[in-house]
């Protein structure tokens, strides 16, 4: 059986080959007519290319120098350094049918190319200066680099679909495409993926408020809902917390958020206070020495008066009240400080004949007429004697 032999209908081809002649013949034509106007273009398509490149080698060198460091001139050498060789000949292609006036045929396909090439170079930096700004916002707690880690991949991912269908959209606007149903479609559908996943976006946008924002970081010792204990791991959903009592809790980032949180690591000092109640004997000369006696006391171990006084009289007791400085964060230098000013001010007091007062009570019987009487018979303890 012999094969089919397939041949090329002439009223198809030749139509197409007679467009393809012409504009062969036009750009002949435009060589032969203009090749000083393109001689001149070509130079400066050249230079352009060459600026261009420069600036691409210039904003890799200011990337590499700061590469510790994550800077506005490190953002900006990023997104020099993604400048593209295609969008530099296309913008060096662009240069030249503009000054040699380029046939209409050739310039249409021209300002195509330079339309798409543009918008997806402007894309490009977009990109490196949005993920550059994000890195520069998060690069002073360096705790969070396991945590920023995980979370700029999800970030990088929802950036570069966004950036990216920004500029597609605008590429096809520039093409006169009607966009309006490719924008009313996304829309919706940004909606329906936001509510699908709204648990994971809340997670992912609590832990980056952690992490951008910095109410603590990993190692701190914070203080929420009658909880102590020192940070582990902040994660995208979870942080973990060591509790001074050894077990580890495990609480989400956004109910953990909602709480008031104490950061008691970022302490300059902690202070210390004494409530102190002496006896109701004590001379008044005396109870009016006493809050110069606790400054003498506080100073006198090592650490930072604050202030002392009298509150109020007690059930049982003067009460005073002694508030001292320990210039440390850790809270074992905290305990110490505390056990020294405690001693101290119970061996100063015994050497001044002040005694602590605890609680005591007093009793008066009276008679049925109000006559105050003894609680027990006068001849002493127990029952009366037998007549």
């Amino acid at each position: 059986m012999n094969n089919p032999v397939l041949t090329a209908d002439p009223a198809v081809s030749l139509p197409s080959q007679a467009r393809l002649a012409a504009i062969w013949n036009d750009i002949l034509a435009w060589f032969e007519h203009h090749y000083v106007d393109l001689l001149i273009a070509l130079g400066a398509a050249i230079l352009v290319y060459l600026l261009l490149h420069g600036l691409r080698r210039i904003g890799n060198r200011l990337a590499a120098r700061t590469e510790d460091e994550v800077g506005f001139r490190t953002i900006l050498g990023q997104a020099l350094g993604k400048t593209k060789h295609w969008f530099m000949i296309v913008v060096a292609i662009k240069i030249v049918s503009v000054y040699a006036a380029t046939p209409p045929s050739l310039y249409g396909t021209i300002s195509f190319l330079f339309t798409v090439a543009i918008v997806l170079q402007v894309a490009i930096w977009a990109r490196e200066i949005v993920l550059g700004m994000v890195l520069h916002k998060a690069q002073t707690d360096e705790h969070s680099a396991d945590t920023l880690g995980t979370a700029m991949t999800l970030i990088r991912i929802a950036v570069t679909v966004g950036v990216f269908a920004i500029a597609l959209i605008v590429v096809l606007d520039n093409l006169d495409v009607d966009v309006t149903g490719l924008v009313a479609g996304l829309g919706i559908g940004g909606i329906a993926i936001g509510l699908a996943a709204q648990g994971i976006f809340e997670e992912l946008f609590a832990a980056l408020s952690i992490i951008f924002d910095k109410p603590f970081k990993k190692g701190d010792a914070i203080h929420y809902d009658g909880t102590y204990g020192t940070v582990e791991k902040i994660g995208l959903k979870t942080t973990r917390i060591r509790s001074v009592t050894g077990e580890e809790r495990i609480i989400s980032n956004t109910n953990l958020l909602d709480m008031e949180i104490s950061n008691n690591t970022r302490l300059e000092r902690r202070r210390g206070s004494f409530s102190i109640g002496v006896i109701y004997q004590t001379p008044a000369d005396i109870a009016a020495r006493i809050p110069e006696i606790l400054q003498e006391v506080v100073e006198g171990a090592g650490y930072g008066f604050v202030r002392a006084g009298f509150t109020g009289f007690g059930d049982s007791s003067l009460d005073y009240i002694v508030q001292f400085d320990v210039m440390s964060t850790d809270y074992d230098d905290f305990i110490i400080g505390q056990h020294r000013v405690g001693v101290a001010i119970l061996k100063r007091f015994n050497e001044e004949g002040l005694e602590f007062a605890y609680p005591t009570q007093t009793t008066f019987t009276s008679a049925p007429d109000g006559t105050m009487i003894m609680p027990y018979p006068e001849g002493g303890w127990g029952p009366p004697a037998e007549e």
